[in-house]
């Protein structure tokens, strides 16, 4: 009879246990990417750590506007954005947490994460592109585009392509360069630019790339993963534009040339952060890396690690000196940055 007294409370116990155990078992994660490549990622992290991903896919707007509406509420336990700047400006807002993890120290170089603090790191890169130029070699002399710099070089007037300056793929490579060159020169590089525009900045950067090729620009600045797709491309127009165009990586004999990043960060009410970190981690491994990088044609982040990518390879991108200016110290430039870019007109 005691035993039968008991057995409701031992009962409601062990349902607690499973309940708990379930929950061990569980990551939530808010992702910006959209590549099929990241399943089969996915998938073995399941495989091997048993712990089930529940995914919620937006852009990072919307993930970001997310986070900060469910508040304390909010499910999310890990969360992949594609931009460092994007990265930063949800960082600055309070959204992510700091972690501390020997394997990701090892694995991932500090410059490609967010300053480190003594509670830890808040975000951390998991893949990088690089910010290249490309140009119209019947127009445009290769030497002539050979470093950021000279995009505002009055030999290249009428000939400048962009999107919007105030896209965070713009805004991180325009905040290393002003934190190379101080504020005063920095902001004179940008109204250098803006005179030299062909037209006003519009589109993304696949459009800069198509623009060189009609003859509409001579010179444009581009992700390395655009130009990728362009070259695995099986469609004819596709292939015609690449053949009209050649790529820089600049600053080779210099700074090296801009990289940005694609990462996580574990989500500030993070129910599952055990988990969170265990998948950190897991996105620094080798096997993870390949799938991370080539799923959107960048290059690995984690150290030793190459991606076979013919595209990039083709581009020259097997070697390219990076430049190593820590993206979470560029992070605090970038409100400064935007306000330059409003005072020289550069939409």
């Amino acid at each position: 009879m005691r035993f039968l007294a008991k057995l409701p409370i031992v009962l409601a116990a062990a349902a607690a246990a499973l309940a708990a155990q379930a929950q061990d078992k569980v990551l939530n994660l808010y992702s910006a990417r959209h590549y099929q490549t990241d399943e089969a990622m996915y998938d073995n992290f399941t495989k091997t750590t048993g712990i089930k991903i529940n995914r919620v896919d937006a852009d990072d707007a919307g993930i970001i506007a997310r986070l900060k509406a469910e508040g304390a509420a909010s499910p999310a336990d890990v969360v992949l954005l594609v931009d460092a700047a994007r990265m930063a400006s949800a960082d600055s807002q309070g959204l992510f947490q700091p972690i501390k993890s020997a394997k990701l120290d090892a694995a991932i170089p500090s410059n490609l994460r967010a300053d480190a603090t003594a509670d830890g790191v808040t975000w951390t890169g998991f893949s990088t592109r690089a910010r290249v130029v490309v140009y119209d070699p019947l127009r445009v002399k290769a030497a002539d585009v050979a470093t950021y710099e000279q995009l505002a070089d009055p030999k290249l007037k009428g000939l400048l392509c962009t999107r919007s300056g105030s896209h965070p793929y713009n805004l991180s490579l325009f905040a290393t360069v002003v934190e190379r060159l101080g504020d005063q020169k920095g902001e004179a590089w940008l109204k250098g630019m803006v005179d030299n525009m062909a037209r006003a900045p519009k589109g993304g950067d696949t459009d800069q790339i198509k623009a060189v090729a009609s003859g509409e620009c001579g010179v444009a600045i581009t992700n390395t993963y655009y130009l990728a797709r362009l070259m695995k491309s099986t469609k004819a127009e596709d292939r015609a534009v690449v053949e009209k165009i050649k790529v820089v990586f600049p600053n080779q004999g210099t700074s090296g040339t801009h990289v940005n990043i694609a990462g996580a960060a574990v989500a500030k009410h993070a129910k599952n952060r055990d988990n969170a970190i265990v998948f950190m981690e897991y996105l620094a491994s080798p096997f993870a890396q390949e799938y991370f990088a080539n799923g959107n044609n960048e290059f690995a982040a984690a150290k030793g690690v190459k991606i076979d990518n013919p595209a990039l390879k083709a581009m020259g991108g097997e070697n390219f000196k990076a430049e190593t200016i820590p993206l979470g110290s560029v992070a605090r430039h970038m409100t400064k940055v935007q306000q330059m870019l409003d005072r020289v007109g550069y939409k």
